[in-house]
């Protein structure tokens, strides 16, 4: 047995030992999609969605430039922003 194996299998390197064990790393980049970046990000977003759709705001889409866009828009006009209607409450 190798003094580099700790599962008590005789692995060879210390590689194969924790291959073995199954040790993965998350929230970081991987070959074996493990990677948890893109879904921090995308949940932070929907959190900026629900915050303003919780405030009356209805963005363009949930991505994080229409939010801001739609968060600036309704501190502009005094009012929350609709993208489908933006002249919605608006007297002409």
């Amino acid at each position: 047995m190798s003094t580099r194996c700790t599962c008590g299998r005789g692995c060879k390197t210390f590689g194969e030992c924790m291959r073995r064990k199954g040790i993965r790393v998350g929230w970081c980049k991987s070959l074996v999609g493990l990677d948890r970046t893109d879904e921090k990000a995308k949940n932070t977003e929907l959190a900026l969605y629900a915050s303003a759709r919780k405030q009356g705001i209805q963005p363009a889409m949930t991505k994080t430039p229409q939010i801001r866009y739609a968060l600036d828009q309704s501190d502009k006009q005094g009012r929350a922003w609709n993208a489908g209607n933006p002249l919605a409450g608006v007297e002409l």
